[in-house]
């Protein structure tokens, strides 16, 4: 609509309620936002923002592995585990202790050895003589992040008195269940080149971990920097003499988990991933290909990534960025796959390249 040689529109002259004429009706403002979706989006962000600083804040210790760190924020965020593979001397146990002092959680280590027991991870009844009564005695499991280290050197008998822990959060000991803190992550580390002495993870325990991280051997200048950190004193064991500090706590985690949930998924997306899942079942060079539950782990992280990078709903780059950190450990290759030189990275590679890509 074109408008009025004297500054009023056609439309703005044909009504008598004029806005300030005599006996015009005063214009309402229009609905703004409800009070409680404003306070949720304001909730949302600075949940976002705390938890973005976490990567920052662990570089005070950790040089070069803020992929490793993010990684973990995202577990956390979907409530998942995490095994991380790399090889002995690359800041695995630093990551997880600084990682824990950014964001105000408890953690323990416990070392896998091949004479763990059970009861040294969940607990156990200890018989009280002033009482004479027995009383449990919470293993380090009662933790909101637990490090496995060397999870693979445990007979499967103590491995998989994680399974309980990690799948229904919570242990049980003579027959009474006890409930984990609230929230509670496993980072389980394993050595990618020392298998001697060492239990393999079978593939249904595998199945359980979220995410696999690798931590690989860092570059030139990332290692230089790590030297001239140790040279000008750093110490490893003092996290706060390095200068790090807590951005971000259990609260803003619990407001990520809420707002990941309402992260929007369209149905071209769903059909995607299952489209992804489905060509490793098919891959001539896997003999065991990704089942529904990572699919549905690959639908979860890929959520949370776009909503840690700012968006509240989730496209297909979302989806490729999480797929290889969720799939690498759910697939098996073939035996003659493995003897051509064939990686799980390059059929995984093989398999978003191929899959069509929804518009």
């Amino acid at each position: 609509m074109s408008p009025d040689p004297h500054g009023t529109t056609g439309a703005h002259a044909t009504g008598p309620h004029e806005a300030g004429a005599p006996g015009s009706v005063p214009q309402e403002p229009g609905p703004g936002p409800e009070p409680g979706v404003a306070a949720a989006a304001a909730a949302d962000a600075a949940a976002r923002a705390a938890l973005q600083r976490v990567p920052v804040e662990v570089g005070k210790a950790v040089v070069g592995q803020q992929a490793v760190v993010t990684g973990l924020v995202i577990a956390l965020l979907c409530r998942g585990h995490v095994l991380i593979e790399g090889v002995p001397g690359v800041a695995k146990t630093l990551t997880v202790r600084a990682l824990s002092a950014a964001l105000r959680l408890q953690t323990a280590r416990v070392q896998f050895t091949p004479d763990l027991m059970p009861g040294d991870v969940t607990g156990s009844l200890v018989y009280d003589s002033r009482t004479g009564e027995f009383s449990f005695r919470e293993g380090p499991v009662f933790t909101n992040l637990l490090l496995a280290d060397e999870i693979n050197r445990t007979p499967p008998k103590t491995q998989a008195s994680l399974l309980e822990a990690m799948e229904e959060r919570q242990v049980t000991v003579d027959g009474q269940p006890r409930l984990l803190p609230d929230p509670f992550i496993v980072a389980a580390t394993m050595n990618p080149v020392e298998y001697e002495g060492t239990y393999t993870l079978p593939e249904a325990q595998l199945d359980r971990f979220l995410l696999k991280l690798t931590m690989p051997l860092p570059e030139r200048d990332v290692e230089v920097e790590v030297l001239e950190r140790h040279a000008r004193g750093f110490d490893p064991r003092d996290l706060a003499g390095a200068g790090l500090r807590q951005v971000a706590g259990p609260e803003d985690l619990r407001a990520g988990q809420a707002a990941v949930a309402r992260v929007q998924v369209g149905r071209e997306v769903v059909q995607y991933v299952v489209d992804i899942a489905r060509a490793t079942r098919t891959s001539p060079s896997l003999s065991l290909g990704v089942s529904p539950r990572g699919s549905t782990a690959l639908l979860s992280t890929a959520r949370a990534w776009a909503w840690l990078t700012g968006r509240d709903y989730v496209t297909p780059d979302d989806v490729k960025a999480m797929a290889r950190a969720t799939l690498r450990h759910r697939v098996q290759l073939r035996p003659e796959a493995e003897l051509e030189g064939v990686s799980v990275e390059s059929v995984l590679d093989s398999v978003l390249a191929s899959t069509p890509v929804p518009r």
